[in-house]
């Protein structure tokens, strides 16, 4: 019998936490392409040793610099977001058309890195054996751009996946509402 309870107990906890995050996503949507431009930057950051260290062994034109302003476009990127959404407020057009701008010239700079990468390994006189560094950097510029891209077109679909998102029942049954008289407040002692 306790193990029932238990059981059901944690059945609604469980749905209780799925109703709470539909909730805040309803409040929020917003947050759904904020968690994919994170996952971009944790994707680069994190990896920002193997891109150091490909910069260095290939050492071509305005690859340090792509590499620069992909990791400070990525910070930047956050702060631009939250101005672009405040709270209970409409989103700030200005800053949305600041973000994007943002986000395509991130996806420029990875693709300049990446074409730097490909000359320096393809090229006939004195290649560069690709290395471990090397392959992993190119792996983390790609998902960059594509983590990029992704949070791009949520951005872009917003207003689209908000109005799903807010069809979504959420309310709560408590028992006993059905049976409830009417209350009558019109002519009470006076």
């Amino acid at each position: 019998m306790k193990q029932k309870q238990e059981s059901a107990k944690q059945k609604r906890g469980k749905n209780e936490f799925v109703r709470k995050f539909f909730v805040s996503l309803k409040r929020s949507p917003q947050n759904i392409p904020l968690v994919v431009l994170g996952i971009a930057f944790l994707v680069y950051s994190l990896n920002l040793t193997s891109i150091s260290n490909t910069t260095a062994r290939i050492n071509t034109p305005n690859m340090g610099q792509c590499e620069f302003v992909a990791m400070l476009l990525s910070i930047l990127a956050f702060v631009c977001f939250l101005r672009t959404f405040p709270k209970r407020q409409k989103p700030n057009k200005i800053m949305l058309s600041i973000l994007y701008a943002m986000l395509g010239i991130m996806i420029f700079v990875d693709g300049v890195y990446l074409v730097r990468i490909g000359q320096a390994v393809n090229r006939a006189v004195n290649p560069i054996k690709k290395s471990a560094d090397i392959s992993a950097a190119q792996t983390t510029v790609i998902m960059h751009i594509v983590f990029v891209a992704i949070c791009a077109v949520l951005l872009l679909t917003l207003p689209l996946y908000a109005k799903g998102l807010k069809k979504i029942n959420t309310s709560i049954d408590v028992e006993g509402n059905g049976e409830m008289a009417e209350i009558d407040i019109s002519g009470e002692d006076e």
